[in-house]
Protein backbone atom coordinates (compact mmCIF):
# COMPACT_ATOMS: atom_id res chain seq x y z
CA UNK A 1 0.00 0.00 0.00
CA UNK A 2 1.57 3.13 -0.74
CA UNK A 3 0.89 5.80 1.29
CA UNK A 4 0.35 9.67 0.14
CA UNK A 5 2.56 12.42 1.38
CA UNK A 6 1.60 14.86 4.22
CA UNK A 7 3.73 17.81 2.83
CA UNK A 8 4.79 18.43 -1.06
CA UNK A 9 8.52 18.99 -0.80
CA UNK A 10 7.96 20.90 -3.98
CA UNK A 11 5.23 22.98 -2.74
CA UNK A 12 7.33 23.68 0.19
CA UNK A 13 10.42 24.99 -1.47
CA UNK A 14 8.47 26.66 -3.84
CA UNK A 15 7.09 28.75 -0.93
CA UNK A 16 10.13 29.12 1.06
CA UNK A 17 11.88 30.51 -1.61
CA UNK A 18 8.99 33.11 -2.48
CA UNK A 19 9.17 31.46 -5.88
CA UNK A 20 4.74 30.62 -6.35
CA UNK A 21 3.49 32.05 -9.36
CA UNK A 22 0.42 31.59 -7.71
CA UNK A 23 -0.82 29.66 -11.42
CA UNK A 24 -3.12 27.28 -9.62
CA UNK A 25 -1.57 23.89 -11.04
CA UNK A 26 -0.88 22.04 -8.35
CA UNK A 27 -4.51 22.46 -7.22
CA UNK A 28 -5.51 21.25 -10.75
CA UNK A 29 -3.42 17.89 -10.03
CA UNK A 30 -4.63 17.46 -6.58
CA UNK A 31 -7.70 18.97 -5.97
CA UNK A 32 -8.95 17.09 -2.87
CA UNK A 33 -5.69 17.86 -1.50
CA UNK A 34 -4.67 21.21 -2.49
CA UNK A 35 -6.65 24.69 -2.63
CA UNK A 36 -5.95 28.21 -3.72
CA UNK A 37 -6.23 31.03 -1.02
CA UNK A 38 -5.06 34.59 -0.83
CA UNK A 39 -1.84 35.41 1.07
CA UNK A 40 -0.81 38.73 2.69
CA UNK A 41 -0.10 41.18 1.01
CA UNK A 42 -2.33 39.85 -1.35
CA UNK A 43 -1.01 36.76 -3.52
CA UNK A 44 -2.68 33.77 -4.58
CA UNK A 45 -0.70 30.70 -2.93
CA UNK A 46 -1.66 26.85 -2.52
CA UNK A 47 -2.80 25.41 1.06
CA UNK A 48 -2.14 21.90 1.66
CA UNK A 49 -4.84 20.03 3.39
CA UNK A 50 -5.07 16.48 2.62
CA UNK A 51 -2.59 13.93 1.81
CA UNK A 52 -0.77 13.80 -1.39
CA UNK A 53 -0.08 11.18 -4.23
CA UNK A 54 3.22 10.40 -5.14
CA UNK A 55 1.87 10.76 -8.86
CA UNK A 56 0.65 13.79 -7.82
CA UNK A 57 3.71 14.66 -6.14
CA UNK A 58 5.91 13.65 -9.22
CA UNK A 59 3.41 15.67 -11.58
CA UNK A 60 3.90 19.08 -9.75
CA UNK A 61 7.50 19.04 -9.50
CA UNK A 62 7.77 18.40 -13.30
CA UNK A 63 5.30 21.50 -13.97
CA UNK A 64 5.21 23.75 -11.53
CA UNK A 65 6.70 27.18 -12.77
CA UNK A 66 8.19 27.91 -9.24
CA UNK A 67 10.17 24.85 -9.79
CA UNK A 68 10.82 24.50 -13.35
CA UNK A 69 10.14 26.86 -16.21
CA UNK A 70 8.71 25.50 -19.85
CA UNK A 71 12.02 25.19 -22.57
CA UNK A 72 11.45 27.84 -25.94
CA UNK A 73 11.49 25.59 -28.82
CA UNK A 74 14.54 25.44 -30.62
CA UNK A 75 14.58 26.98 -34.08
CA UNK A 76 16.89 29.55 -36.15
CA UNK A 77 14.20 32.15 -35.21
CA UNK A 78 14.83 32.61 -31.40
CA UNK A 79 15.80 35.80 -30.10
CA UNK A 80 17.63 35.51 -26.72
CA UNK A 81 15.02 38.09 -25.27
CA UNK A 82 12.22 37.91 -27.25
CA UNK A 83 12.05 33.83 -27.82
CA UNK A 84 11.14 32.20 -30.66
CA UNK A 85 9.65 34.68 -33.34
CA UNK A 86 7.47 32.91 -36.51
CA UNK A 87 6.33 36.28 -37.42
CA UNK A 88 6.60 39.96 -35.67
CA UNK A 89 4.08 42.60 -36.19
CA UNK A 90 2.00 45.41 -34.90
CA UNK A 91 -1.60 45.59 -35.47
CA UNK A 92 -5.11 46.64 -33.96
CA UNK A 93 -8.08 44.96 -34.00
CA UNK A 94 -10.19 45.69 -37.31
CA UNK A 95 -13.65 45.98 -34.78
CA UNK A 96 -13.45 49.68 -33.56
CA UNK A 97 -15.35 48.14 -30.01
CA UNK A 98 -12.51 45.20 -29.40
CA UNK A 99 -10.01 47.91 -30.41
CA UNK A 100 -10.74 50.34 -27.32
CA UNK A 101 -11.94 47.77 -24.85
CA UNK A 102 -8.62 45.92 -25.02
CA UNK A 103 -5.70 47.32 -23.40
CA UNK A 104 -3.40 47.78 -26.12
CA UNK A 105 -5.01 47.72 -29.45
CA UNK A 106 -7.42 44.29 -29.00
CA UNK A 107 -5.51 42.10 -31.01
CA UNK A 108 -5.07 39.24 -28.65
CA UNK A 109 -8.94 39.55 -27.97
CA UNK A 110 -9.95 39.73 -31.66
CA UNK A 111 -7.89 36.20 -31.88
CA UNK A 112 -9.88 34.50 -29.56
CA UNK A 113 -12.70 35.87 -31.63
CA UNK A 114 -12.12 35.04 -34.86
CA UNK A 115 -10.61 31.24 -33.74
CA UNK A 116 -14.09 30.65 -31.99
CA UNK A 117 -16.06 32.00 -34.94
CA UNK A 118 -14.27 29.50 -37.51
CA UNK A 119 -14.62 26.89 -35.22
CA UNK A 120 -11.07 26.45 -33.97
CA UNK A 121 -12.46 26.27 -30.30
CA UNK A 122 -15.46 26.43 -28.82
CA UNK A 123 -14.54 28.36 -25.76
CA UNK A 124 -11.87 30.36 -23.84
CA UNK A 125 -10.78 29.87 -20.59
CA UNK A 126 -9.13 33.24 -19.52
CA UNK A 127 -9.39 35.38 -16.28
CA UNK A 128 -11.66 38.37 -16.14
CA UNK A 129 -12.99 40.90 -13.46
CA UNK A 130 -14.94 39.07 -10.46
CA UNK A 131 -18.33 40.44 -10.66
CA UNK A 132 -18.64 40.43 -6.82
CA UNK A 133 -15.10 42.09 -6.15
CA UNK A 134 -14.45 44.05 -9.32
CA UNK A 135 -10.91 44.67 -8.26
CA UNK A 136 -10.44 40.90 -8.10
CA UNK A 137 -9.72 38.15 -10.86
CA UNK A 138 -11.80 35.46 -11.61
CA UNK A 139 -11.47 32.64 -14.25
CA UNK A 140 -14.27 32.61 -16.79
CA UNK A 141 -14.73 30.15 -19.98
CA UNK A 142 -16.27 32.60 -22.44
CA UNK A 143 -18.61 30.86 -25.42
CA UNK A 144 -19.09 33.98 -27.25
CA UNK A 145 -17.62 36.58 -28.75
CA UNK A 146 -19.47 39.08 -27.03
CA UNK A 147 -17.96 37.35 -23.65
CA UNK A 148 -14.81 37.64 -25.01
CA UNK A 149 -14.58 41.46 -25.72
CA UNK A 150 -15.95 42.00 -22.38
CA UNK A 151 -13.60 40.43 -20.25
CA UNK A 152 -11.07 42.24 -22.29
CA UNK A 153 -8.18 43.78 -20.86
CA UNK A 154 -5.51 43.58 -17.97
CA UNK A 155 -5.89 42.36 -14.70
CA UNK A 156 -2.91 43.57 -12.98
CA UNK A 157 -3.73 40.97 -9.32
CA UNK A 158 -3.57 37.96 -8.62
CA UNK A 159 -5.03 35.00 -11.15
CA UNK A 160 -4.67 31.51 -11.06
CA UNK A 161 -6.48 29.85 -14.65
CA UNK A 162 -4.49 26.87 -14.76
CA UNK A 163 -6.32 25.98 -10.75
CA UNK A 164 -9.29 25.51 -13.84
CA UNK A 165 -7.41 23.29 -16.36
CA UNK A 166 -8.57 19.78 -15.03
CA UNK A 167 -12.26 21.21 -15.15
CA UNK A 168 -11.92 22.24 -18.81
CA UNK A 169 -10.50 19.04 -19.52
CA UNK A 170 -12.55 16.92 -18.06
CA UNK A 171 -15.61 18.95 -19.87
CA UNK A 172 -13.80 17.99 -23.53
CA UNK A 173 -14.31 19.42 -26.43
CA UNK A 174 -11.50 22.31 -27.60
CA UNK A 175 -10.33 25.34 -26.09
CA UNK A 176 -7.83 28.23 -26.14
CA UNK A 177 -6.00 28.80 -22.99
CA UNK A 178 -4.82 32.47 -22.67
CA UNK A 179 -2.80 32.90 -19.31
CA UNK A 180 0.14 34.83 -17.94
CA UNK A 181 3.58 33.39 -19.19
CA UNK A 182 3.94 31.11 -16.38
CA UNK A 183 0.38 29.87 -16.46
CA UNK A 184 1.11 28.82 -20.12
CA UNK A 185 4.42 27.45 -18.91
CA UNK A 186 3.00 25.08 -16.56
CA UNK A 187 0.47 23.98 -19.58
CA UNK A 188 3.49 23.16 -21.31
CA UNK A 189 4.96 20.73 -18.85
CA UNK A 190 1.68 19.45 -18.29
CA UNK A 191 1.17 18.29 -21.38
CA UNK A 192 4.10 16.25 -21.14
CA UNK A 193 2.15 14.16 -18.39
CA UNK A 194 -2.14 14.71 -19.45
CA UNK A 195 -2.02 13.91 -23.00
CA UNK A 196 -5.72 15.49 -23.11
CA UNK A 197 -4.21 18.69 -22.85
CA UNK A 198 -2.90 18.39 -26.42
CA UNK A 199 -6.10 16.73 -27.79
CA UNK A 200 -8.00 19.85 -26.26
CA UNK A 201 -6.07 22.81 -26.11
CA UNK A 202 -4.83 23.53 -29.81
CA UNK A 203 -4.07 27.18 -29.04
CA UNK A 204 -2.26 28.66 -25.70
CA UNK A 205 -2.42 32.67 -26.10
CA UNK A 206 -0.04 35.03 -23.72
CA UNK A 207 1.15 38.25 -22.93
CA UNK A 208 4.41 40.39 -22.08
CA UNK A 209 4.31 40.85 -18.12
CA UNK A 210 5.28 43.08 -16.01
CA UNK A 211 4.73 41.00 -13.24
CA UNK A 212 1.85 40.02 -10.78
CA UNK A 213 1.04 43.06 -7.84
CA UNK A 214 -0.73 42.11 -4.91
CA UNK A 215 -4.24 42.94 -3.95
CA UNK A 216 -2.58 45.27 -1.62
CA UNK A 217 -1.73 47.47 -5.09
CA UNK A 218 -4.88 47.64 -5.83
CA UNK A 219 -6.29 48.48 -2.72
CA UNK A 220 -3.78 51.52 -2.29
CA UNK A 221 -4.88 52.98 -5.47
CA UNK A 222 -8.44 52.67 -3.82
CA UNK A 223 -7.16 54.14 -0.92
CA UNK A 224 -6.00 56.88 -3.10
CA UNK A 225 -9.47 56.89 -4.50
CA UNK A 226 -11.12 57.31 -1.03
CA UNK A 227 -12.95 54.40 -2.83
CA UNK A 228 -13.95 51.35 -0.54
CA UNK A 229 -14.10 48.09 -2.04
CA UNK A 230 -17.36 46.69 -0.86
CA UNK A 231 -18.87 50.09 -2.66
CA UNK A 232 -16.85 49.07 -6.23
CA UNK A 233 -19.24 48.22 -8.97
CA UNK A 234 -16.85 47.91 -11.60
CA UNK A 235 -13.17 47.90 -11.77
CA UNK A 236 -11.12 48.44 -14.45
CA UNK A 237 -7.04 48.52 -14.45
CA UNK A 238 -6.53 49.74 -17.59
CA UNK A 239 -8.33 49.76 -21.48
CA UNK A 240 -10.87 51.75 -22.74
CA UNK A 241 -8.07 53.76 -24.40
CA UNK A 242 -4.65 53.37 -25.19
CA UNK A 243 -3.25 52.34 -22.23
CA UNK A 244 -6.61 53.79 -20.98
CA UNK A 245 -7.35 54.90 -17.77
CA UNK A 246 -7.73 52.65 -14.19
CA UNK A 247 -11.32 53.43 -13.05
CA UNK A 248 -13.00 52.75 -9.49
CA UNK A 249 -17.01 52.57 -10.77
CA UNK A 250 -19.48 53.08 -7.49
CA UNK A 251 -22.94 54.02 -7.68
CA UNK A 252 -22.08 57.37 -6.94
CA UNK A 253 -20.05 58.16 -9.85
CA UNK A 254 -16.31 57.38 -10.64
CA UNK A 255 -12.48 58.00 -10.02
CA UNK A 256 -9.95 57.99 -12.60
CA UNK A 257 -6.07 57.62 -12.71
CA UNK A 258 -3.47 57.85 -15.47
CA UNK A 259 -1.93 54.46 -16.31
CA UNK A 260 1.45 55.92 -15.47
CA UNK A 261 0.29 56.67 -11.81
CA UNK A 262 -1.52 53.42 -11.13
CA UNK A 263 1.35 50.98 -12.33
CA UNK A 264 3.99 53.45 -11.23
CA UNK A 265 3.09 54.73 -8.07
CA UNK A 266 1.24 51.51 -6.85
CA UNK A 267 1.08 48.30 -8.87
CA UNK A 268 4.82 48.32 -10.01
CA UNK A 269 5.48 48.30 -6.03
CA UNK A 270 3.75 45.21 -5.07
CA UNK A 271 5.06 42.86 -7.54
CA UNK A 272 6.18 39.20 -6.20
CA UNK A 273 9.83 38.18 -6.22
CA UNK A 274 9.26 35.41 -8.47
CA UNK A 275 8.52 37.73 -11.19
CA UNK A 276 11.95 39.97 -10.80
CA UNK A 277 13.50 36.82 -11.62
CA UNK A 278 11.46 35.08 -14.30
CA UNK A 279 13.50 33.80 -17.46
CA UNK A 280 10.03 33.87 -19.79
CA UNK A 281 7.77 37.09 -19.08
CA UNK A 282 7.51 37.50 -22.88
CA UNK A 283 5.43 33.99 -23.07
CA UNK A 284 8.12 32.44 -25.40
CA UNK A 285 5.88 28.89 -25.60
CA UNK A 286 3.03 30.40 -26.74
CA UNK A 287 1.15 30.16 -29.75
CA UNK A 288 1.13 33.86 -29.41
CA UNK A 289 2.29 36.35 -27.51
CA UNK A 290 1.13 39.59 -27.79
CA UNK A 291 2.15 43.10 -25.86
CA UNK A 292 1.98 47.17 -26.03
CA UNK A 293 3.66 47.66 -29.08
CA UNK A 294 4.39 51.88 -27.26
CA UNK A 295 5.32 54.33 -29.45
CA UNK A 296 8.60 56.73 -28.24
CA UNK A 297 8.61 60.05 -26.88
CA UNK A 298 11.20 61.95 -27.73
CA UNK A 299 14.15 60.08 -25.75
CA UNK A 300 13.12 56.72 -27.19
CA UNK A 301 11.40 55.51 -24.17
CA UNK A 302 7.54 54.93 -24.40
CA UNK A 303 5.11 57.50 -23.76
CA UNK A 304 1.92 56.67 -22.01
CA UNK A 305 0.32 59.40 -23.75
CA UNK A 306 -3.81 58.46 -25.24
CA UNK A 307 -3.38 56.90 -28.64
CA UNK A 308 -5.19 54.74 -30.16
CA UNK A 309 -4.42 50.96 -29.47
CA UNK A 310 -1.25 49.16 -31.22
CA UNK A 311 -0.47 45.77 -30.74
CA UNK A 312 2.69 44.14 -30.76
CA UNK A 313 1.94 40.73 -32.03
CA UNK A 314 4.52 37.80 -32.49
CA UNK A 315 3.73 34.22 -33.70
CA UNK A 316 5.68 31.67 -32.11
CA UNK A 317 4.32 28.42 -33.44
CA UNK A 318 3.36 27.22 -37.22
CA UNK A 319 -0.42 27.40 -35.57
CA UNK A 320 0.23 30.89 -34.37
CA UNK A 321 0.93 32.10 -37.38
CA UNK A 322 -1.94 30.46 -39.47
CA UNK A 323 -4.00 31.81 -37.08
CA UNK A 324 -2.72 35.53 -37.43
CA UNK A 325 -2.61 35.12 -40.95
CA UNK A 326 -6.30 33.92 -41.31
CA UNK A 327 -7.30 36.31 -39.08
CA UNK A 328 -5.83 38.85 -41.15
CA UNK A 329 -7.74 37.39 -43.64
CA UNK A 330 -10.81 37.39 -42.63
CA UNK A 331 -10.35 41.20 -41.81
CA UNK A 332 -10.45 40.59 -37.91
CA UNK A 333 -7.13 41.97 -37.32
CA UNK A 334 -5.05 45.06 -39.37
CA UNK A 335 -1.30 44.22 -39.14
CA UNK A 336 2.49 45.42 -40.55
CA UNK A 337 5.57 44.10 -40.61
CA UNK A 338 8.14 44.85 -37.59
CA UNK A 339 11.49 44.61 -37.47
CA UNK A 340 12.64 42.73 -34.29
CA UNK A 341 15.19 45.19 -32.89
CA UNK A 342 12.00 47.40 -32.95
CA UNK A 343 10.90 45.69 -30.00
CA UNK A 344 13.88 46.75 -27.69
CA UNK A 345 12.50 50.39 -27.91
CA UNK A 346 8.64 49.06 -27.41
CA UNK A 347 9.90 47.12 -24.19
CA UNK A 348 12.84 48.31 -22.97
CA UNK A 349 11.72 47.27 -19.41
CA UNK A 350 11.78 43.34 -20.45
CA UNK A 351 14.85 43.75 -22.28
CA UNK A 352 16.22 44.79 -18.98
CA UNK A 353 14.95 42.09 -16.72
CA UNK A 354 16.17 39.53 -18.99
CA UNK A 355 19.84 40.78 -19.67
CA UNK A 356 19.80 40.43 -15.41
CA UNK A 357 18.07 37.36 -14.74
CA UNK A 358 21.44 35.72 -14.59
CA UNK A 359 23.26 37.93 -12.40
CA UNK A 360 20.01 37.52 -9.64
CA UNK A 361 19.83 33.95 -10.01
CA UNK A 362 23.36 33.74 -9.33
CA UNK A 363 22.98 35.77 -6.26
CA UNK A 364 20.14 33.45 -4.82
CA UNK A 365 22.96 30.22 -5.72
CA UNK A 366 25.58 32.02 -3.73
CA UNK A 367 23.51 32.18 -0.42
CA UNK A 368 22.05 28.63 -1.33
CA UNK A 369 18.28 30.10 -1.87
CA UNK A 370 16.38 27.95 -4.25
CA UNK A 371 15.39 29.28 -7.87
CA UNK A 372 13.39 27.87 -10.72
CA UNK A 373 15.21 25.62 -12.62
CA UNK A 374 15.69 26.39 -16.65
CA UNK A 375 17.22 25.54 -19.58
CA UNK A 376 16.73 26.04 -23.36
CA UNK A 377 15.85 30.06 -23.20
CA UNK A 378 19.03 31.81 -23.55
CA UNK A 379 19.91 33.38 -20.02
CA UNK A 380 23.30 33.62 -20.71
CA UNK A 381 23.29 35.18 -24.05
CA UNK A 382 20.69 37.63 -22.57
CA UNK A 383 23.15 38.20 -19.79
CA UNK A 384 25.95 38.64 -22.08
CA UNK A 385 23.99 41.84 -23.49
CA UNK A 386 24.00 43.74 -20.06
CA UNK A 387 26.34 46.38 -18.90
CA UNK A 388 29.33 44.57 -16.56
CA UNK A 389 28.50 47.32 -13.93
CA UNK A 390 24.95 46.48 -14.27
CA UNK A 391 25.04 42.78 -13.58
CA UNK A 392 27.33 43.56 -10.67
CA UNK A 393 24.63 45.84 -9.36
CA UNK A 394 21.98 43.71 -9.79
CA UNK A 395 23.77 40.58 -8.14
CA UNK A 396 25.25 42.44 -5.34
CA UNK A 397 21.83 44.18 -4.46
CA UNK A 398 19.82 40.84 -4.49
CA UNK A 399 22.38 39.49 -2.16
CA UNK A 400 21.60 42.40 0.15
CA UNK A 401 18.07 42.48 -0.27
CA UNK A 402 17.87 38.57 0.52
CA UNK A 403 20.10 39.18 3.37
CA UNK A 404 18.04 41.98 5.19
CA UNK A 405 14.91 40.13 4.03
CA UNK A 406 13.61 43.10 1.53
CA UNK A 407 14.50 41.25 -2.11
CA UNK A 408 10.81 41.91 -3.34
CA UNK A 409 12.13 45.23 -3.63
CA UNK A 410 14.27 44.95 -6.44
Amino acid sequence: MQHGLSRSPTIDRVLRGELCTGCGLCAAIAPDAISMHDEAPGYARPVQSGDLSVEAERQISAACPGAVVAEWPAGKSVHPIWGPCEQVLTGAASDPETRFEGSSGGALSALLVHALERGDVDRVLHTGADPERPSRNLVFISRTSAEIVARAGSRYTASSPMAAIREALDEGGRFAFVGKPCDVSALRRLARTDPRIGQCVPLALSFFCGGIPSHAGVDRILEAFGVKANDLVQFRYRGRGWPGMCEARTPSGAAQMTYADSWGRFLSKEVQFRCKICPDAVGGVADIACADAWYGDEAGYPSFDEQEGRSLIISRSAVGRKLVESAVAAGQIEVSPLDIGEIDKMQPSQAKRKRLVLARTTALALLGQPSPRFAGLKVLKAASRAAPAEAVRNLLGTIRRTLKGTRSRL
